[in-house]
């Protein structure tokens, strides 16, 4: 199982960092030995919204090459809607990749051509500009359609990557993780 995390400057650490914490426990628990994950950006250097850099594994890499994509949310997002190089790279992800995003990264699947005929969801005061890249606009906080799974604002991203745990590993292995984080505050409606 191959995941990578799409970074890019000006995104919200918690939007990256709330999913990345669950999802990469699988491994560092013992749950999935042969998990790999990566940090992917088209630069080699990234500068988050709050400042904190972030250096990738892997810059301009194929990625079609994933069984799962995550794309965080961020001021950034709004260069990256008109970014040619960045959505064409995100429009090569593989037709049975399982692509999620949170917060503003719903735009960046919008803008890339994922949410034709999806339901998604995005923070609330981006609902918006959601739907002008679909008409399905749901309000939940974490909505699967196909293998597109869309969440809403910041802490959202904790709950995505548990629910990516659960939906990998399963319900059990989901608990293990959330009970390790000490985070009794998963929903996902």
């Amino acid at each position: 199982m191959r995941i990578a995390f799409i970074v890019y400057d000006d995104l919200t650490l918690l939007d990256f960092a709330g999913a990345y914490d669950p999802i990469t426990r699988l491994k560092t628990m013992g749950f999935i030995k042969d998990l790999e994950y990566h940090i992917c950006s088209l630069k080699s250097k990234v500068k988050a919204f709050e400042g904190v850099e972030l250096i990738p594994d892997k810059v301009s890499n194929d990625l079609s090459e994933y069984d799962y994509i995550f794309i965080p949310g961020g001021e950034g997002v709004i260069k990256l809607l008109s970014d040619s190089e960045f959505i064409s790279w995100i429009k090569n992800i593989a037709k049975d990749t399982v692509v999620t995003a949170v917060c503003g990264g719903s735009l960046v699947l919008g803008a890339a051509g994922f949410l034709y005929n999806k339901s998604a969801t995005t923070h609330p005061s981006l609902m918006k500009y959601l739907s002008k890249f679909t008409e399905n606009v749901s309000e939940h906080r974490i909505v699967e359609d196909g293998n597109l799974i869309t969440a809403r604002g910041v802490t959202s991203s904790i709950d995505l990557g548990l629910y990516i745990c659960e939906k990998i590993a399963g319900v059990e292995t989901r608990e293990k993780i959330q009970k390790q984080m000490d985070y009794s505050a998963y929903t996902t409606k």
